[in-house]
């Protein structure tokens, strides 16, 4: 076995102690395939299902794989106007699993994520009766203040050039603590432990994905 994945395992071992002590289940699989194939196993028939806006599940290919199955969708992106939005966000804030990414885990277990509108945050913090959390072992950081200094500089200026956006970070490739009308660095939430134990599952995946 190569180094980095002795590595990736042994730091993932350490991780979910720390998830288990925060109420939050975590899992580890060595690779993309390997993920789709756990996150499967916590799915019911004829369950619902929603998803966040993550560069990590198109990685391993999770939406293509849910659009083509049986379970019933709940898919932000068919909403249009501001009504269809409403009525979509009711539907997902209830479905019974959320899927998503985490911008950074830190080595005490804590989850640190940022968004523009808040929807991803929110179904993280209540609502779907399951969230279900796929991350790269890149995500991982030492604290968090480290966390959202790797949010803000790393992942933040990727995903302004991705989503067309003006905001500064996009042309400077770092943080500039702007407050533009297309800052997507609005929300930042530190998860610091599940209130309900093992609603919030964590599988961490050997491989470098996202942002």
């Amino acid at each position: 076995m190569l180094p980095k994945k002795v590595y990736y395992e042994n730091l993932a071992d350490s991780l979910i102690e720390k998830f288990n002590l925060r109420g939050i289940e975590g899992y580890y699989c060595d690779d993309a395939k390997d993920t789709m194939i756990m996150a499967k196993r916590f799915l019911t028939p004829g369950c619902s299902i929603s998803w966040g806006g993550s560069e990590t599940l198109k990685d391993i290919g999770l939406i293509d794989e849910l659009e083509s199955s049986d379970y019933v969708l709940y898919d932000r992106f068919f909403a249009k106007t501001q009504e269809e939005k409403a009525a979509m966000y009711s539907k997902i804030v209830s479905a019974d699993y959320f899927f998503m990414s985490s911008n950074a885990i830190t080595l005490d277990g804590q989850l640190i994520n940022i968004d523009a509108g808040g929807n991803r945050v929110a179904c993280l913090i209540a609502g779907p009766k399951n969230v279900i959390i796929i991350a790269g072992m890149n995500k991982i950081v030492t604290d968090v203040n480290t966390g959202i200094e790797r949010v803000q500089n790393m992942a933040a200026p990727p995903n302004v050039t991705r989503l067309g956006l003006q905001a500064p970070c996009a042309e400077l490739g770092r943080c500039a603590g702007c407050l533009s009308e297309d800052c997507i660095c609005c929300e930042i939430v530190i998860t610091r432990k599940s209130r309900i134990p093992g609603r919030i599952k964590v599988i961490l995946v050997g491989e470098e994905l996202g942002y």
